[in-house]
């Protein structure tokens, strides 16, 4: 379903400031594969999330979905391929829209916008359908915005959109990360439903080792633009937080000093 092959991604080259982001990054997933990625900061993650959607171009390599080269495809041409949730929950939703004209324009992604009414009738019952499956009491508010949920309901209605039209890869963007505790659960525990039942090819980036190890069939871990380290099945099961800091020191030749990802764990 996806294909990284020999991707390379410097910014600012030759200046003070260049920083070779991916080096010869080699990515393949299956249909269905839900990767986890981990690795501290500037180790490449978001940047391959970026590639992948179509944010910042390539400078040498490939990108395929599905079969399909997309490299020098523009983002907003390559957004049917793709559902992406972000980790802040203001992003991905439009605050001043209600919570059904958000879901109208996920529904629409990639056809052509018309005159027609923007909401039908059947259309209103399946919006109350798929929020009531969120368990979040929102499929009595379709007509709230968006700006007055919580950060917890605006991420589920963000994952809601995102894959409302079955995406051939979704992209999870640290999206628990703003949560509190509680919210993130929840929110991870509606993520493993939408993903599983849909079939859904994933990669969720986390700061969590705990997450990266319990969710999803694949494991990756990242540094300085490589993927160092690549596990799938029983071995992913049954690795400790322990294991993956040794991983980590193999693979980079170093400790892994990241407060953020040491604290969440």
């Amino acid at each position: 379903m996806l294909e990284i092959k020999n991707v390379y991604k410097t910014f600012n080259p030759h200046t003070i400031n260049e920083k070779k982001a991916l080096i010869d990054l080699n990515l393949k997933l299956n249909e269905g594969d839900f990767v986890t990625v981990i690795g501290g900061n500037g180790a490449g993650k978001s940047t391959m999330l970026n590639m992948i959607a179509g944010v910042y171009p390539v400078d040498s390599g490939s990108i395929i979905i599905d079969g399909e080269n997309v490299t020098r495809l523009v983002e907003h041409k390559r957004a049917k391929y793709i559902g992406r949730v972000f980790q802040d929950p203001l992003n991905g939703t439009c605050a001043d829209m209600q919570i059904i004209e958000n879901l109208a324009i996920a529904a629409r992604r990639g056809k052509k916008r018309n005159l027609k009414n923007g909401v039908n009738k059947s259309e209103k019952e399946e919006y109350k359908e798929l929020l009531a499956m969120l368990d979040l009491g929102l499929e009595s508010r379709l007509f709230s915005k968006v700006g007055l949920l919580s950060g917890g309901q605006r991420q589920a209605i963000t994952l809601l959109m995102a894959t409302l039209k079955k995406p051939k890869i979704l992209l999870l963007d640290e999206h628990t990360a703003a949560l509190d505790p509680k919210t993130a659960k929840k929110v991870l525990e509606l993520t493993e439903k939408v993903v599983y039942d849909n079939n859904l090819t994933t990669i969720m980036i986390t700061h969590n080792m705990k997450d990266a190890i319990a969710i999803g069939n694949r494991l990756i871990m990242m540094n300085d633009g490589h993927i160092i380290y690549d596990v799938s099945g029983k071995e992913k099961k049954s690795l400790t937080t322990a294991d993956l800091l040794d991983k980590f020191k193999i693979g980079s030749g170093e400790e892994l000093d990241n407060d953020r990802i040491l604290l969440a764990n």
